[in-house]
């Protein structure tokens, strides 16, 4: 039985359980070398391949990062949106009672007023009074 490199394999030299067991192909020095070479190219792309994947794994947590501060800023941002609009509503209430205290100042600026009239009134009255009874 003839493997890879033409030769004749350990179990065909054997017996006739040659089919069962193949053997291992026999590498020159220079294939061996050019295998190690292959398996330093290799070994060199797997650290190239861990870096990338550490630097992958690096840029991977820093974006979850930046996610969940931006998700904070918004949650941030939405509750100071919902206190402004809750200080806007307050002030649209206390502008109501400011401008309800200024009708009502008015209106006690006119009864004032009246009152002042029928004060002058009843003096004017009393004093007619009293001439008429001297």
């Amino acid at each position: 039985m003839l493997c890879w490199a033409g030769e004749v394999s350990y179990s065909a030299r054997v017996g006739p359980w040659a089919p069962l067991y193949p053997a291992a192909p026999r590498r020159s020095s220079a294939k061996m070398a050019a295998a190690a070479a292959a398996g330093g190219a290799a070994d060199a792309q797997a650290r190239f391949g861990h870096s990338v994947k550490g630097l992958l794994t690096e840029k991977v947590t820093s974006c979850g990062t930046d996610v969940i501060a931006l998700t904070k800023q918004v949650l941030k941002g939405s509750r100071s949106a919902e206190l402004l609009g809750q200080a806007a509503r307050n002030m649209v209430m206390q502008e109501d009672a400011i401008l309800h205290s200024e009708d009502s100042l008015r209106k006690m600026a006119i009864i004032t007023t009246h009152l002042q009239y029928h004060v002058e009134q009843s003096s004017n009255l009393q004093d007619q009074l009293n001439h008429l009874l001297k």
